[in-house]
């Protein structure tokens, strides 16, 4: 099979901003632990004052970008990814372009002169990651970008699409155009719910993606999110991801399969009506660094495998062991080479 350009990734690149902060930071700027928001006016000093802490970290992120980084280093093939999204013309986005380059990862960025690069604020309390994404460039992604001949030849090449909810706010068209063609094509296409004030505030567009996924990720909360904004009244995380699996779809040559994780708890897969769970690798309290990443190294983990074509359960396992590496690590990074058997 060949490998090259197989998984595309769309999304909003970012350059993480991560810092151990206390509970008055989090107060100070009405921050609930563990969530992910779109900065307010009222976030922005925020990210000059975590840029003063002595413990601030500047490390390459986006959802997205994250997926797809931790995918080409559990993969044995380089090349085998691809990424875009918008950023700024500056050093922020070149040194995002040189770290994602040198992870293996083949970046077409969209370079907006107005915007500078996106930032996301990772505040870290207790080993749990709050995130405040400042969109700048990242909201100025153009679907014109997707139709270049250079860009699209991307799209044609690779037989996976994996696609954060994040991307919703910024160019539902250009989801809509990649959703399409991996229909057209008998391709593999993927989202996530990404957070609960995608699920909430981006219902229609989100709706208008949801019958071309024949993969939908999330964790629970956002599944529980879900269930209440389509009024489905259950809290039980089983039965939602069954409800979301059985989900019409727009192609039928893939079946649906819903994947959410819990944290330590085992994680969910719904699929042909049946739900398996699958428990996590357990880690003692003191060895978690961040849950920055967790989500993200997790699907990252999973492509991997499904792009080899290896059972779900094979899938699984290879998300639980990337995002297990990632927590004992500041935000989304891993060591040189990985030890999954």
């Amino acid at each position: 099979m060949e490998y090259d350009g197989i998984l595309l990734g769309m999304g909003n690149p970012l350059l993480d901003i991560s810092a151990v902060v206390n509970q008055d930071f989090l107060n100070k700027y009405d921050i609930k632990p563990n969530n992910a928001i779109l900065a307010e006016d009222k976030h922005l000093p925020m990210y000059d004052e975590m840029a003063a802490m002595p413990t601030v970290e500047y490390i390459a992120g986006g959802a997205t970008q994250n997926s797809i980084r931790v995918a080409q280093w559990m993969l044995p093939f380089s090349g085998a990814t691809s990424y875009m999204g918008s950023v700024g013309k500056d050093k922020y986005g070149a040194e995002m372009k040189k770290n994602a380059t040198a992870s293996g990862v083949n970046v077409h960025y969209y370079e907006d002169e107005t915007a500078p690069t996106g930032t996301c604020a990772v505040c870290v309390l207790d080993g749990e990651r709050s995130l405040v994404a400042n969109l700048s460039a990242a909201n100025c992604y153009k679907v014109d970008h997707l139709k270049r001949l250079e860009n699209w030849a991307l799209v044609e090449k690779a037989k996976f699409y994996y696609i954060a909810g994040f991307f919703l706010t910024v160019s539902p068209e250009s989801i809509q155009l990649v959703a399409e063609h991996a229909a057209a094509n008998n391709k593999v296409f993927s989202m996530n719910l990404s957070a609960p004030f995608i699920c909430e505030f981006f219902k229609d567009p989100q709706e208008r993606a949801l019958p071309y996924m024949d993969f939908v990720f999330g964790n629970e909360t956002e599944a529980r999110t879900f269930s209440k904004v389509h009024g489905w009244e259950t809290d039980n995380v089983e039965e939602i991801a069954l409800k979301i699996s059985q989900w019409p779809k727009a192609s039928g040559t893939h079946k649906r399969t819903t994947v959410i994780t819990q944290g330590a708890d085992p994680v969910v897969v719904a699929e042909d009506g049946k739900v398996n769970l699958f428990p996590v690798i357990p880690l003692p309290k003191e060895k978690l660094v961040d849950t920055n990443g967790a989500g993200d190294a997790f699907v990252g983990g999973f492509l991997s495998q499904l792009v080899q074509g290896k059972p779900i359960a094979e899938c699984v396992r290879a998300g639980c062991y990337a995002s297990n590496v990632i927590i004992q690590r500041p935000g989304c990074t891993y060591p040189e080479k990985p030890d999954f058997a």
